[in-house]
């Protein structure tokens, strides 16, 4: 009477990978009828690659004093270097550093700032929101006053208090930003999770004396991500904004780490006296990756919201 029953769990094992395959598959033809998502994340893809790889491909080390020669400060786009056949793509800074290489090692740090930032506001935010919502009661309504409390700040004000506490740095900037955000995936994954224990499969679970961790994060929590997905990369936009901003106000990370908002805030005195490309390409660096990450967001909203489905 057994050998039947192993046999159909032996078979059975293999159809959870298809399965798994065939919702990535039905996931990209949908995310794929936009083209403009699609230009978004391969325009992203692409950004992030050069800025990893920004000490193998970019032309110069813009923090290497050896590779500086000030005589080449201020120069335009497309410029020569000096007597050799060095061009600078996009111009240099006022202390003759390569725009272009700036600009990778730039958006290099701010990426690492905004994933390092999201993956930690993420698991903070929701395992605090998961159990708020499994526990309830003075529990639930603890973290969500903490979590009212932040909200009802604005993200940069407590960005700068807490900077102003403790220093500039990048982990620095990176702990003060997941106290910005936390709130966000505490309160998306806490309204997803209340609509997830209302379902059969977890007082399923609870009749078989499953543990509270077991059921919460081997259970629920896959069935919450969508929406913590959209969110994240949304606040991956928002984190390279708040450290941009910070960093061009000179409260965010010191001037030995390469910064898009860093560099902005370089060339941000050139600008009327001409030099308009040390500050300008910067911008207009960050725009585009905030745009892709956006255009990303609303895809990925419209596609994993099954109220936006018609």
């Amino acid at each position: 009477m057994t050998e039947p029953s192993t046999e159909a769990v032996t078979l059975a094992r293999p159809e959870r990978p298809a399965r798994m395959g065939g919702q990535i598959a039905a996931f990209w033809a949908e995310f794929s009828q936009s083209k403009l998502a699609v230009a978004g994340l391969v325009l992203f893809l692409a950004i992030a690659v050069l800025a990893v790889l920004a000490p193998w491909v970019a032309p110069q080390n813009p923090y290497d004093l050896a590779q500086l020669d000030i005589g080449d400060s201020q120069l335009p786009p497309l410029a020569h270097a000096g007597m050799s056949h060095h061009i600078y793509w996009l111009g240099t800074d006022d202390q003759g550093r390569d725009m272009l290489s700036a600009i990778l090692y730039g958006m290099r740090t701010s990426l690492y700032v905004s994933v390092a930032c999201t993956v930690l506001a993420m698991i903070v935010g929701v395992a605090l929101g998961l159990f708020g919502a499994f526990y309830s009661g003075a529990v639930d309504a603890f973290i969500m006053r903490l979590a009212d409390i932040q909200l009802s700040f604005p993200s940069i004000l407590i960005a700068l208090v807490f900077i102003a506490a403790f220093g500039k740095g990048v982990d620095k900037i990176v702990y003060a930003l997941v106290l910005v955000q936390w709130a966000v995936y505490a309160r998306t994954a806490r309204g997803s999770a209340l609509v997830e224990l209302r379902k059969e499969y977890v007082e399923a679970a609870r009749c078989l004396k499953l543990s509270d961790t077991r059921i919460l994060f081997r259970h629920v929590l896959p069935n919450c991500v969508p929406p913590l997905l959209v969110v994240a990369t949304v606040q991956m936009a928002t984190t390279i904004s708040l450290e941009a901003t910070l960093s061009f106000l000179g409260l965010g990370l010191p001037i030995t780490e390469p910064s898009l908002g860093l560099l902005i805030s370089n060339g941000y005195n050139y600008l009327l006296s001409g030099s308009y490309w040390i500050s300008v390409f910067p911008g207009v660096a960050l725009l585009v990756l905030m745009l892709c990450l956006n255009l990303m967001a609303d895809r990925l909203r419209d596609v994993l919201n099954p109220r936006l489905k018609k």
